[in-house]
C-alpha cells in the first residue's frame, strides 16, 4: 500500500472514530438536555394541580390539558419524595400510545392527601432528537466524504515532488550523472533533495576514481606480468637448463599465467558490476552451443569425457563476448571437475539451458558455489569462474542455480 493511502487511510479512520465518539456523547447529551426541559415542564405543571386543587373544596379529579393528563389516588402516605420517569402516554385525541414522561407527587385536600401523577407526551422531543441526529449523520458522512476527496485528489498534489524524486533516483545512471533534484515548497523534500544531490555526487566521485584505479592498476600491473613471461619464454628455450631449474622456471610461468588471468577476470567482474558491457545483438544460442562443445572435445578426449548434447532452437538477446565467456567456464568447470571417464550433458529447450557433469561425491554447498575465491581443494582455477558465470547471467536477467543428484552436479540457466 502507498503512502498516500496510508495516510488516507488513518485520517479517516481517526476521524470516524473521533466523530463517533463525538456523535455519541453529542445524542446523550442532547437526550439530557431533553429530559431536564421535561421535567422542567413537569414541575411547572406539577405546581398549577397543586394551585388548582387548593382553590377547589371538591376532591380533585383527572383532567386532560393539550399535552398531558394529571390523576389523583387517595393515599395514606403522608410524605412521597418527588419523581421523575419514563412511561407512556395515551392520546385521548388519536387513540394512541406515544412514550411519555411522568412526575408523581404528594398533593393535600381537606386534610386528605392525594397521590398525584402527571404524564407529558415526549413525541415532540424525540422526534427534534431524531431529527438532530440525523442531520449529524448527515454531518458526519459528509465531512468523511470531504476528507476522502481532499486526501485522495486535493493533497495529492503534495506528494507530487516526493513522486518526482524518486522517478529520477530510479533513472539514475552513476556514468551519466542524470540526477539534477528541484528544490520544491515543502521544506521536508527540498532537504531530502539536497541530502541525495550530495550522496549522488560523492558516490559519482567515488565510481570515477574507483573505476580509474581499476583501469590503471589493472594496465600497470599487465606489462610486467608480460615482462617476465617474455623472459621465462627465453629462459626456458635455454638448452643449458637442468630439468629441476626447468620444473621451476614452469611453476613460475603457470603461476604468472594464472595471475594474468585472475586480473583479467577481476577487470571484467568490476566492469559487469558497474554494467559497463551494455552491446546485445540476437544469438542463435543453439548454433553458439554447439560451436562452443566442438572447442572442447579435444580437453574431453584427453580426459576420456564424454559430451552428450540435446539442443532446441533459442534465440537470446546478449552480448555475445559475455555469452562465449559464460559457455567457456560452464563446459570448462564441467570437464576439468568430472572424473576420468565421466560424462557431460548440455541440454537446452527454450525455457532452460543445463549443463550437468559426474563428478566426485561431494557436492558444493549452495550458499557458497557462485562465491569469489570458493573452490575445492583440487582446483587449480582461480575460484572466480562461477562467479563470473553468476553475474553474466544477472547482466542478462537470467535466474542461474546449481544442484547435485546421484553423483551428477548441474548447473541450471532459466530463461
Amino acid at each position: 500500500m502507498k503512502l498516500a493511502a496510508h495516510y488516507t487511510k488513518t485520517s479517516i479512520i481517526t476521524s470516524l472514530l473521533v466523530l463517533v465518539a463525538g456523535a455519541v456523547v453529542y445524542f446523550i447529551a442532547i437526550n439530557y438536555v431533553a429530559e431536564k426541559q421535561l421535567d422542567k415542564g413537569l414541575t411547572q405543571e406539577l405546581y398549577e394541580a397543586k394551585e388548582y386543587v387548593s382553590n377547589s373544596t371538591l376532591p380533585p379529579q383527572r383532567y386532560d390539558a393539550d399535552q398531558d393528563h394529571a390523576v389523583f389516588t387517595p393515599t395514606d402516605q403522608s410524605a412521597i419524595k418527588r419523581r421523575f420517569f419514563d412511561t407512556t402516554y395515551h392520546n385521548s385525541w388519536d387513540r394512541t400510545v406515544e412514550p411519555g414522561r411522568a412526575v408523581e407527587d404528594l398533593v393535600k385536600v381537606n386534610s386528605k392527601n392525594y397521590k398525584v401523577t402527571i404524564t407529558m407526551s415526549r413525541e415532540g422531543t424525540e422526534f427534534l432528537v431524531e431529527i438532530i441526529t440525523i442531520i449529524t449523520l448527515a454531518l458526519i458522512a459528509g465531512l468523511l466524504a470531504v476528507l476522502f476527496i481532499t486526501n485522495k485528489y486535493l493533497l495529492k498534489g503534495l506528494w507530487q515532488p516526493f513522486f518526482n524524486t524518486l522517478g529520477q533516483i530510479k533513472g539514475f545512471d552513476i556514468e551519466k550523472k542524470n540526477l539534477k533534484l528541484k528544490s520544491s515548497v515543502v521544506d521536508e523534500f527540498s532537504e531530502l533533495n539536497e541530502a541525495i544531490n550530495g550522496m549522488a555526487a560523492r558516490i559519482s566521485t567515488d565510481y570515477q576514481n574507483l573505476k580509474q584505479f581499476s583501469e590503471n592498476a589493472s594496465h600497470e600491473l599487465m606489462t610486467p606480468l608480460a615482462v617476465v613471461t617474455t623472459k621465462l619464454d627465453t629462459l626456458i628455450q635455454d638448452e643449458q637448463l637442468t630439468a629441476d631449474q626447468l620444473q621451476r622456471i614452469q611453476d613460475v610461468y603457470t603461476s604468472i599465467n594464472k595471475s594474468v588471468k585472475l586480473n583479467q577476470t577481476l577487470l571484467l567482474l568490476v566492469k559487469l558490476d558497474n554494467e559497463l558491457i551494455a552491446d546485445k545483438e540476437p544469438i542463435d544460442l543453439k548454433a553458439c552451443i554447439a560451436e562452443k562443445i566442438q572447442q572442447f572435445n579435444e580437453l574431453a578426449a584427453g580426459k576420456g569425457v564424454v559430451i552428450h548434447q540435446q539442443l532446441e532452437n533459442k534465440t537470446l538477446e546478449a552480448s555475445r563476448y559475455l555469452l562465449d565467456i559464460l559457455l567457456n567456464n560452464l563446459l570448462s568447470n564441467a570437464i576439468r571437475h568430472n572424473s576420468t571417464g565421466g560424462e557431460v550433458k548440455v541440454d537446452l529447450t527454450s525455457n532452460e539451458l543445463i549443463v550437468s557433469n559426474t563428478g566426485p561425491d561431494n557436492p558444493i554447498p549452495p550458499d557458497k558455489v557462485f562465491e569469489r575465491f570458493h573452490k575445492g581443494t583440487a582446483s587449480n582455477g582461480t575460484g572466480l569462474g562461477l562467479a563470473l558465470v553468476k553475474n553474466i547471467a544477472q547482466q542478462f536477467g537470467l535466474p542461474i542455480s546449481y544442484s547435485f543428484s546421484r553423483g551428477w552436479h548441474t548447473f541450471t540457466v532459466k530463461f
